[in-house]
């Protein structure tokens, strides 16, 4: 019973229901009753089936045609239009050799089986060419088995039937097309509607931005000026380059918005090299391993758990030197930003979300959406934090 019920529904071994009409379901257990009908019939007519003579050519008839119409059901892994001809020809092949040593019993009715599974499972030529073999073969049998008007009535009741399936077919394909169609006008709506936002946070930010790095210039330019502090012009020219830099990561950010690429873990030596511009430390590289292809969302969280960490290390720690480790492991990528401080130096202050709004705690989820993990915690000498993503 539970195999028949995963026929009807088509529901897989694991219990997931694949979507089916109920009009298709239908269909199915109405070809299930036919073929228990015509079993029933067939082994109750004379003569009956047998091992012997005409009963043996009987019995095998029979479960030819019964293999047939099984086989031309669709199924998982929906048979091919050649295996669908082929199941049908069967079909018409036994239904004759039935006309032949079986005159009495149900093989008038196979012409309108193949009609309907032609009409329905079929593209148009090839399914009027199987229903016209089969009429072809099933009236030449029962002309040569002297039935009279059986195949003419054969022939009447087949074709209104393979004609309202082709009618059902073409409307169910329609409906199909339609679907796809409002699916495709939909998420084209809502990358519409994400660009649209996209280009208004590039024009706010890009504006507000860009006005805040040209007034800092013009601060640290009226500092310089003025003979202020070097320590306090120093301190303008870093704000004005972190404005600066807020404004391209932004604009990095619209750009995947619209599909763009991402950055990603090639994008870490540019990081560094800014990281060593800002802070005067020098910043040690190091790629172990063949470098393999990442999915999008690990490629991002490589490239902002190291943004977030060197941002970290300026804002939070007074190192004399920092490691950069990128490794590529067979089963996972692992990645470790360091830094150490001299001897005596007090450990840094506990970090959580910082200014950039990466935090390392956003970091970690996101390393947790990914199957991965990430530690930050601190060492003798300074603090370590580790990326590692499954491959």
């Amino acid at each position: 019973m539970l195999a028949l019920y995963r026929w009807f529904t088509r529901r897989n071994l694991a219990g997931t229901e694949l979507t089916v009409p109920a009009e298709a379901v239908v269909l199915r257990m109405v070809g299930l009753a036919y073929l228990t009908v015509f079993v029933f019939v067939t082994v109750t007519t004379r003569p009956y089936p047998g091992l012997h003579g005409r009963g043996a050519g009987i019995a095998i008839a029979l479960v030819v045609f019964v293999a047939g119409a099984v086989l031309s059901q669709p199924r998982h892994g929906d048979p091919s239009a050649r295996g669908r001809v082929l199941a049908l020809l069967v079909v018409s092949a036994a239904s004759a050799a039935l006309a032949l040593l079986q005159p009495k019993g149900l093989w008038g009715a196979a012409p309108t089986f193949v009609a309907i599974m032609a009409g329905i499972r079929m593209d148009r030529r090839a399914g009027a060419l199987v229903l016209a073999c089969a009429l072809l073969v099933i009236g030449a049998a029962a002309t040569i088995a002297k039935h009279g008007g059986v195949p003419v009535a054969a022939l009447a009741g087949a074709l209104p039937w393979y004609l309202v399936m082709r009618l059902v077919g073409d409307v169910r394909r329609q409906h199909d097309a339609l679907r796809a169609s409002q699916g495709e006008l939909a998420s084209t709506a809502a990358a519409a509607e994400r660009g649209r936002i996209a280009r208004e946070m590039h024009d706010v930010l890009a504006h507000s931005l860009s006005a805040l790095a040209l007034q800092l210039e013009s601060t640290r330019l009226l500092a310089r000026d003025r003979g202020a502090d070097e320590q306090l012009t120093r301190a303008v020219d870093q704000a004005h380059h972190l404005a600066a830099s807020g404004l391209e990561e932004a604009r990095r950010a619209i750009a995947a918005e619209r599909g763009d690429a991402l950055p990603g873990p090639e994008r870490i030596g540019l990081l560094a090299d800014a990281f060593g511009a800002q802070s005067g430390l020098p910043v040690a590289i190091e790629v172990e391993g063949e470098p393999h292809e990442l999915a999008p969302d690990a490629r991002l969280a490589v490239y902002r758990t190291a943004q977030e960490a060197l941002t970290n290390v300026r804002r939070h720690a007074t190192p004399e030197r920092v490691e950069v480790k990128l490794a590529y492991l067979p089963d996972s990528t692992v990645l470790v930003v360091q830094d150490h401080a001299p001897a005596g130096t007090p450990p840094p202050v506990a970090l959580g979300a910082t200014a950039s709004g990466y935090g390392l705690t956003g970091m970690r989820e996101r390393a947790e959406l990914l199957g991965g993990e990430l530690v930050a915690e601190p060492t003798g000498d300074g603090f370590r934090v580790e990326l590692r993503l499954p491959a």
